[in-house]
């Protein structure tokens, strides 16, 4: 950005298109000492949300414990790693959003770990995401995968961030 004595601002982007801003009267001019910049930290993200479901599998399902995070497939790695009560394996893929490409993701590595010797068989899957799009749930029906929504602050120890009249 570029100011002119005039009162005229010139702005240039990557693509040399010029936004060109007038200033016609100052009313009012005043500046604020913020202190150091912190950066932009995202809250949320995908890898805390699978931190924290490893931490706690039950969040998930009763009685899912965590076998391994990051269990390799050949093309790309599962999130979770996981036994039911039974001892059946469970493939636990992570989204903040599910949507459809996250149950095409796990439908890809179910496939997989049906081959994988190492596992007991059959192996099931479970998207879980704070929230899961109706075309993602429908999908992940067809394909016989489980849906499970999970709250991220619940899942930290915090308090609700939507109040709830009950």
């Amino acid at each position: 950005m570029i100011a002119e004595a005039d009162g005229v601002w010139r702005v240039t982007n990557r693509a040399d298109e010029q936004l060109v801003i007038t200033i016609e009267e100052i009313l009012h001019d005043s500046s604020h000492e913020l202190g150091v910049d912190p950066g932009l930290r995202k809250d949320g993200v995908e890898a805390h949300l699978q931190v924290l479901l490893a931490d706690r599998p039950d969040a998930i399902q009763e009685g899912l414990t965590l076998v391994r995070r990051e269990y390799e497939t050949g093309i790309g790695p599962v999130d979770l790693l996981c036994r039911d009560p039974d001892g059946a394996s469970v493939a636990v893929e992570v989204k903040r959003k599910g949507e459809i490409d996250g149950v095409e993701q796990l439908t890809r590595y179910l496939a997989r770990l049906q081959d994988d010797p190492f596992l007991p068989h059959p192996v099931r899957g479970i998207l879980v995401a704070q929230s899961i799009t109706p075309q993602a749930r429908l999908l992940a029906a067809d394909r016989g995968l489980t849906c499970v929504t999970v709250d991220y602050d619940a899942l930290r120890g915090l308090a609700p961030a939507i109040p709830t009249l009950f």
